[in-house]
């Protein structure tokens, strides 16, 4: 392993990385493949190079640029509520209920919290500012699911003082703060045990979450999920309704579901077995992958949901149970391919790789502070300029941010016109899932706005932050 004084992984980063295949032509390296941006991004067809801008649900991304400033992220209204939608459809299902719950940790806001609801999704929410913002927006709380690996007390008050409709419960001592705030409130709370079932999805070791040595859930193979359900049968103030167990990130195929529903499955029948309990609910969790890049093919969530019913069905046939209501919690597969974020290039420059090879470093006026996936997860995207066409020859690049850090790095790899400028506008496709629930004020950079677009409007969901916002925190002020 290359070592580092800043770290192991800090001499991967620094070490150059196989290049994409270049592009075929000039067009190919300004094509929209529209499995990765927006439905609504397309390309204004201007004769003149200039006027070939992308516009996004009709409006130039230079106009955005200017009245909002960059970085700045662009969220397709219409893009979102429709992959929405896809989920709820999909799993309509008469002969084998299900719910669909969006997944807030991935982007959440008061206003998407409102197309959630109007789109007929549930929410899953994991922290008491989550919660907050859900109520904040009139989400109602019934349906909404509360996950999290260390609820604190005050959470789990606020929880209940808002009524919220299921309890994902994580360790003993969960069990018990919950038990005894609820009774406390002489209210009886909904839960489901979070079951580490043993599978690690085919996906990055950081994002793969159901293999046994990690934070989340209540072992199966150790019988802690079996002691759970004892417990929490025992206590008046708590109902068990469902298992759950979530295996991973950005998964393509059900081979992951196949396992985690037969063991969730097997469990059940266990608990009717020796407490005569028909499990009803069984949540099998988000992680459904999207296309960061045009190599990626996602499921589609009819594809994803067929499959998964047929698990189930299959599953709990073979056991003699009643088919419990599914439940899945999409975040990234809504959110992802929803949102694009756009920067200004500030600086050009051309480093010599040796044996003549050259890279093009591309820096923009962003960076891991508003999308810290790729040096946190080695994550790739997909990049385009998409202020103006050219035709100049497509040379190899990397966008990196204007951080005081060598691993700040937007997109590791890609082809981008040789003649690139400052004041040209760069868009990142698919950054919808984590990159602003993630950003931070490191280097105390301000964080960017997220602007909704829909039929020629813009719209403000998440204002730019301000200096005076940064140093409203700042305690050493307050004696100046």
């Amino acid at each position: 392993m290359r070592a580092h004084p800043a770290g192991p992984r800090f001499g991967e980063i620094l070490a150059p990385a196989g290049a994409p295949a270049a592009p075929a032509d000039v067009e190919a390296m300004h094509a929209l493949d529209p499995v990765v941006w927006p439905s609504t991004a397309v390309r204004s067809g201007g004769d003149a190079l200039e006027q070939r801008a992308v516009t996004i649900a009709g409006i130039d991304v230079r106009d955005l640029a200017a009245e909002h400033g960059t970085p700045l992220y662009v969220l397709d209204e219409v893009d979102f509520r429709a992959r929405a939608a896809a989920f709820r459809d999909a799993y309509a299902d008469p002969d084998v209920p299900a719910d669909v719950f969006y997944a807030g940790k991935a982007f959440l806001s008061t206003i998407v919290a409102r197309w959630v609801q109007e789109e007929g999704l549930g929410l899953d929410v994991c922290t008491g500012g989550e919660i907050l913002t859900a109520v904040r927006a009139g989400f109602p709380t019934a349906r909404m699911a509360f996950h999290g690996n260390n609820k604190s007390v005050a959470e789990l008050d606020l929880a209940l003082e808002h009524g919220i409709g299921r309890y994902v419960v994580d360790s003993f001592e969960e069990i018990v703060r919950l038990a005894a705030a609820a009774e406390a409130r002489g209210v009886v709370a909904k839960v489901l045990v979070r079951v580490t079932v043993g599978v690690e999805a085919h996906t990055h070791e950081f994002i793969a979450t159901a293999h046994e040595d990690q934070k989340f859930g209540l072992s199966l193979s150790g019988g802690q999920a079996e002691e759970a359900v004892r417990r929490i049968l025992k206590l008046p103030s708590l109902r068990l309704v469902g298992l759950h167990s979530h295996i991973g990130s950005q998964i393509f195929d059900t081979a992951g579901f196949e396992v985690s529903a037969h063991r969730l499955v097997a469990l059940a029948g266990k608990v009717r077995d020796e407490h005569g309990i028909e499990v009803a609910e069984l949540d099998l969790g988000g992680g459904m992958g999207i296309a960061y890049g045009s190599d990626d093919d996602p499921m589609t969530p009819k594809e994803m949901a067929e499959l998964l019913r047929g698990i189930v069905v299959r599953e709990c046939r073979a056991l003699g149970l009643d088919v419990p209501r599914i439940a899945v919690e999409p975040g990234r597969a809504i959110v992802g391919p929803s949102m694009v974020t756009v920067y200004e290039v500030g600086t050009v420059k051309q480093v010599d790789l040796g044996n003549g090879h050259v890279r093009q470093y591309v820096s923009v006026d962003g960076g891991m502070s508003d999308n810290i996936r790729t040096a946190l997860y080695d994550a790739e995207y997909t990049v385009r300029l998409v202020s103006r066409v050219s035709e100049a020859a497509p040379v190899l690049a990397r966008v990196v941010g204007k951080h005081c850090e060598s691993g700040d790095i937007v997109v590791r790899d890609c082809w981008l016109p040789g003649d690139l400028a400052p004041g040209d506008l760069l868009g990142v496709a698919a950054t919808g899932a984590y990159c602003r629930a993630m950003a931070s004020n490191y280097n105390h950079v301000p964080r960017p706005p997220v602007v909704s677009v829909r039929d020629g409007v813009s719209r403000v969901v998440v204002r730019r932050e301000t200096p005076d916002d940064l140093l409203a925190l700042d305690a050493g002020l307050e004696s100046d």
